[in-house]
């Protein structure tokens, strides 16, 4: 973790400011703990990457595989908490941990893929932001790419093992956190500029976008979209098409720019092995507030 992300982030269940015990420094914090001394939340720091989670004890559950890989390169002090964490009794838990390192790996094949570059090259359209967040920022492929010209960029993201690539990536003023999309690990703090590639099928979508425009008063938004609201019983039960979208978009006080006030079809190819490929129709967005 950078130490300068301090000064932005806040404690996940009252808001506080939080205090920091490393375990582990070189060149940035590798190993520690965020600790609210309000609420006695902690939020642990494993290989430079910050877990920014309600309840690590569930996160970890959910990811035991994960647990016995992180507990083998840490700390005492961690491997302590860990196995604190990990003692508590969650049912009929599924094991994420395979299932996000698979999407990982496709996610780092499909890097050139066409809809990247479209992004890239709308980013460069927009004037360059002091403070910009990534939702779902996966490997950080776009994420880097804003570090180049922007002054200060966080991605998140739930999958550690993405993070991980992520974390991989150069730049002084780039850092990531493992953390859920929804949850406020920034507090009150506002952006210029706020990307949420692909993800409206996976949160309920208009909480989502409050949730952006209250992160933004005088900023963008990029959102892209498939539309690919099947997700069997984790489906979302209100789903966006093209059109309530930017509708909602301009409730919120938003102005649609660069020509996305129609609905687009970019081709987002996703490389599942060496005899499948996942070719997405992506939608894309760009709004002002």
């Amino acid at each position: 973790m950078k130490e300068f992300s301090l000064d932005y982030l806040r404690c996940l269940k009252c808001g506080s400011n939080l205090e920091l015990d490393v375990f582990k420094k070189k060149i940035e914090i590798e190993e520690g703990i965020l600790d609210c001394k309000k609420c006695h939340s902690l939020y642990p720091i494993i290989e430079g990457i910050p877990i920014m989670w309600n309840d690590f004890s569930q996160y970890i559950s959910n990811r035991r595989m994960l647990g016995g890989k992180i507990a083998k390169t840490v700390s005492s002090k961690m491997k302590f908490f860990l196995k604190n964490s990990l003692a508590v009794n969650f049912k009929n838990i599924e094991d994420r941990t395979n299932l996000e390192e698979r999407w990982t790996d496709i996610y780092q094949k499909s890097q050139r893929s066409r809809f990247y570059s479209i992004i890239k090259n709308m980013l460069k359209k927009l004037p360059h932001s002091k403070l910009v967040l990534e939702y779902g920022c996966s490997i950080g492929t776009v994420s880097s790419f804003l570090a180049e010209s922007n002054r200060t960029v966080f991605g998140i993201d739930r999958s550690f093992s993405a993070i991980k690539i992520a974390k991989k990536k150069s730049g002084e003023n780039l850092d990531f956190f493992v953390a859920d999309s929804q949850s406020s690990i920034f507090g009150e703090t506002n952006f210029d500029l706020v990307l949420a590639l692909n993800l409206l099928e996976l949160i309920e979508p208009m909480e989502f976008l409050k949730q952006i425009s209250g992160k933004i008063q005088n900023g963008y938004v990029i959102i892209t979209d498939p539309y690919d609201y099947d997700r069997g019983k984790n489906s979302i039960k209100n789903p966006l098409d093209e059109n309530t979208l930017r509708r909602n978009l301009k409730n919120l006080g938003f102005k649609l720019i660069h020509d996305t006030d129609k609905p687009s079809y970019i081709s987002w190819n996703l490389n599942l092995n060496p005899r499948a490929t996942l070719n997405y129709k992506v939608d894309l967005v760009v709004a002002k507030k």
